[in-house]
């Protein structure tokens, strides 16, 4: 891992950038999922590395609330535009006049919104484990606030899950998993499988065959103007990232 760059953002919050490459050569964007980090989603899994090789400069962000990013505990602070805006802030910060895409989970929910927003500035994009809806929506979160409070029993499969992600990486807070859950929501904003919403750029959506999501996701390829849709054979949600067939049918689309 490279030093990390600190941004500060609008808002006030400090960012974890990280570089690799070339600074002239063309630039990946890398923005990991919920309770992941850029070492963990792209460093430890070979994207980085390899899109360096390719000849690529890498930008990695670790999103606020997470690796050695700032970790806000208030909803409102990771509202889906803000997290957006963050990235445009970032390739602001780096000079960074186009750049492609590269999401996964939370990561490629953003992307979505970010493609929508930024236009031409993002031609190409990869969104993998994306699902169609609201983000965390399956998070019971009165379950969860007194998990936070005094460790009781969560009965919940999903909350279960979504808990036992974020206690995986050391240096991960509850309080954000449930500050994300409940900003994301308060928003409102769902992603629908409606070409009149989609992002008109090629887009490469990319799922495990063995996530739960997987219709989802195919749903949304279908509805975007430009999408193609990748199935990551024997893979699950959350180790979808380290595949091979993932990394290399990424760096085909990237290269058009």
């Amino acid at each position: 891992m490279p030093h990390p760059q600190i941004i500060e953002v609008g808002d006030g919050v400090a960012l974890a950038t990280y570089s690799w490459g070339d600074p002239d050569a063309p630039v990946v964007v890398l923005v990991h999922g919920f309770a992941s980090s850029t070492q963990d989603n792209w460093v430890l899994t070979g994207w980085a590395r390899m899109l360096e090789h390719a000849g690529y400069r890498v930008l990695g962000i670790d999103q606020r609330g997470h690796g050695a990013s700032e970790k806000p505990h208030q909803p409102e602070d990771y509202r889906m535009r803000i997290l957006a805006a963050d990235i445009e802030q970032v390739l602001d910060t780096y000079l960074v006049d186009e750049a492609l895409y590269v999401g996964y989970s939370l990561g490629g929910r953003v992307g979505w919104e970010v493609l929508r927003d930024l236009g031409d500035r993002i031609p190409r994009a990869v969104l993998g484990g994306i699902p169609d809806g609201r983000p965390l929506e399956r998070l019971d979160v009165e379950e969860a606030r007194r998990y936070i409070a005094d460790r009781t029993p969560v009965s919940d499969a999903s909350t279960r899950d979504y808990i036992a992600l974020t206690e995986r990486v050391p240096g991960n807070d509850l309080e954000v998993m449930l500050a994300l859950a409940l900003g994301m929501r308060g928003e409102a904003r769902t992603i629908d499988p409606d070409p009149a919403t989609a992002p008109g750029q090629p887009i490469l959506f990319a799922t495990g065959s063995d996530d739960a999501i997987i219709e989802g996701s195919r749903r949304l390829a279908e509805a975007s103007p430009q999408g193609t849709f990748v199935e990551i054979p024997g893979r699950h949600h959350f180790n979808a990232p380290g595949s091979r067939v993932f990394r290399e049918a990424a760096l085909a689309f990237l290269a058009g």
